[in-house]
């Protein structure tokens, strides 16, 4: 069986749900179901910014003798914290060199995550052009790593009152469905391209 490490915060933790309902657990049933032989692992933390996720990553990566396709979501605590966009950036480098040196053989799918123009402890034009940057510094990275890419994990459900949980933030379990789909439409080619 092989293995799909899903790294994250509450988004991929499924923050408030039952363990079934996060989208690692959601993309299990569609692995099942096209019948491929991968076993989806959930290492999402609630409130894991990617200074954490730097730190953390260590403790992760020697559980797997062989992790085949690593799934790597951070960063949108980092936003809602207005922490710079560079230092986002190299802490998820890191994380991304971390794993091409432990598992060099694992195939990468980086989440793309977009800043909310209403949340977070900046203000107006500043604001906007953090957003701009932060939205850009996940391709930037996928396309400097050579990584698979989901472009935005919430497409769809940010701002959906009916897919949020009561604070806003957080996907309920429709919500997470749609996540699943999201990566899925990235991911799906990825293990069937595995040898």
């Amino acid at each position: 069986m092989r293995s799909i490490v899903f790294f994250g915060d509450s988004l991929t933790a499924g923050y408030q749900l039952p363990a079934a309902h996060s989208f690692p657990a959601r993309i299990q049933e569609k692995i099942d179901a096209a019948g491929l032989p991968y076993k989806a692992y959930n290492y999402g933390i609630s409130g894991e910014t990617t200074a954490g996720g730097r730190q953390r990553i260590s403790t992760v990566l020697p559980r797997f003798e062989k992790i085949d396709v690593f799934v790597l979501e951070l960063g949108a605590n980092d936003g809602l914290r207005g922490i710079p966009v560079r230092e986002t950036t190299q802490n998820l480098q890191s994380i991304l060199d971390q794993v091409k040196l432990n598992h060099p053989q694992a195939r990468i799918v980086l989440v793309g995550m977009e800043f909310p123009f209403d949340l977070g402890p900046l203000g107006g034009h500043q604001m906007i052009r953090y957003a701009q940057e932060f939205k850009a510094l996940f391709r930037t990275l996928a396309e400097k790593n050579q990584v698979d890419f989901v472009p935005f994990l919430l497409q769809g459900v940010m701002g959906q009152r009916h897919l949020n949980l009561p604070d806003g933030a957080h996907p309920n379990a429709e919500g997470q469905k749609i996540l699943a789909a999201n990566v899925w439409q990235v991911l799906q080619p990825v293990l069937e391209r595995q040898p």
